[in-house]
């Protein structure tokens, strides 16, 4: 009874809200973790080469970070609706907007990643008849992971964040309950799809950091060894 009575006081927290609307809420749960998946898979094919491009030729590296600057300062609104009349009222005006606003991000990271690669470890690789393609995909990406993983971090869950901005063409995941929940009032759907916003966030967050760590058993921290227990040692008396 006091669980309907929270629908009807229209309560933020409410636990009948959750059970009779567990459908929705799980729809559009996916439809969010979908749109973001895609956004940031679909950012890091494009931001690789055009980081590659950025390190080869000195010259594409100002455009290039110049650019992708400038897509990011462009508010989501003003950048969605761009968008429509290209790709018309569907889930590709989010991803495409979501993955020139990654582009900033995961580009700068790249770079910033292969950098940091020591001068030596390429002198030796090179010295080992490693070739251009070899020497990257077998040293400098693995050493650059570090880098390369923080700007994914962050490009995720700004990308999680981003995804509810769709709700103003109807792909916004759970901005679509958060947006229509504020034009109703009904708080606890705009709590629920809120604090579940948070929570793919924070999931994916802990999971490309866990993914981070198995790709880098190098930077763990070592734990001490013990020490060994000293063994004390009875000397006998010779007669």
């Amino acid at each position: 009874m006091a669980d309907d009575n929270c629908l009807i006081s229209n309560d933020w927290v409410c636990g009948e809200y959750v059970r009779t609307r567990t459908q929705e809420l799980t729809d559009a749960t996916l439809q969010h973790v979908g749109i973001t998946l895609a956004s940031v898979a679909i950012g890091l094919l494009v931001a690789f080469p055009l980081a590659l491009l950025a390190r080869r030729w000195r010259a594409v590296a100002g455009p290039v970070l110049g650019m992708t600057t400038i897509l990011y300062t462009i508010p989501s609104l003003a950048m969605f609706s761009l968008l429509v009349p290209v790709f018309g009222l569907s889930a590709a005006v989010v991803v495409t907007g979501l993955v020139l606003y990654s582009l900033t991000i995961l580009v700068r990271n790249i770079l910033t990643g292969l950098a940091s690669v020591p001068q030596e470890a390429r002198e030796a690789a090179r010295g080992m008849g490693y070739g251009p393609l070899r020497l990257l995909f077998a040293v400098e990406l693995p050493l650059a992971v570090p880098a390369l993983m923080a700007g994914l971090r962050i490009a995720t869950v700004s990308t999680v964040s981003l995804t509810t901005v769709g709700a103003i063409i109807g792909y916004g995941g759970l901005g679509n309950l958060i947006y229509e929940g504020m034009r109703s009032y009904f708080k606890a759907q705009v709590l629920t799809a809120s604090v579940l916003c948070v929570v793919l966030a924070v999931t994916a967050d802990l999971a490309l950091l866990l993914v981070q760590r198995l790709l880098t058993p190098w930077a763990r921290p070592k734990r001490r060894a013990k020490a060994a227990p000293k063994v004390r040692r009875t000397e006998k008396a010779v007669a």
